[in-house]
């Protein structure tokens, strides 16, 4: 089977077993944090494909977002161990045949997979009257370092979970969940 095939099948396996979870798995913040990282850029990259017509001329993602994109770039390798662990454990769970798939990538091929899946999610799926806060948002953490912009992103998700019955933090991002942290 070519890779770009077994891409797109697991892909198409994976996310709407996600998507249609009765529970998707907790992730820990660090795992969270990892995926974070990792995806940022590509996060970053759809973004600014989706706002760019609704930004005017002198608005941060306009004048420095491929900036940010760069510094967040240059961490994905380092991510890159617990963003592809924390993948593979939401996979694993929502669709087992599908994680057997994506094991049996390459790291490239599914690094590819992530950053195409997370732009085009992003770049289709962004409100365009959440650019404006977007661009703020981004202006604000873009001075801080990379990893420390992914760990204020997994604290405030897993702020803003609302718990479950079962006592876990139900985050904003769909069905995934943020693992309680031990008392």
């Amino acid at each position: 089977m070519r890779i770009p095939t077994l891409i797109a099948t697991a892909l198409l396996v994976t996310l709407p077993g996600l998507a249609n979870a009765a529970e998707a798995p907790c992730l820990t913040r660090q795992e969270f944090s990892g995926l974070a990282s990792f995806v940022l850029p590509s996060v970053m990259e759809g973004a600014i494909e989706r706002c760019q017509p609704y930004l005017d001329d002198g608005d941060y993602l306009a004048t420095s977002g491929s900036k940010v994109v760069e510094r967040y770039e240059a961490r994905k390798a380092d991510s890159w161990p617990v963003a592809k662990a924390a993948f593979l454990k939401i996979s694993g769970e929502t669709n087992g045949k599908a994680n057997d798939l994506l094991k049996m990538l390459p790291d490239d091929a599914l690094q590819d997979m992530l950053d195409i899946t997370f732009e085009g999610l992003v770049s289709q799926e962004i409100p365009t009257d959440k650019c404006g806060t977007i661009d703020e948002f981004t202006r604000l953490l873009a001075p801080l370092p990379p990893e420390n912009t992914a760990e204020i992103i997994s604290l405030i998700v897993s702020l803003a979970g609302k718990p479950n019955n079962d006592g876990k933090a139900k985050s904003p991002i769909g069905k995934l969940t943020i693992c309680p942290e031990p008392s």
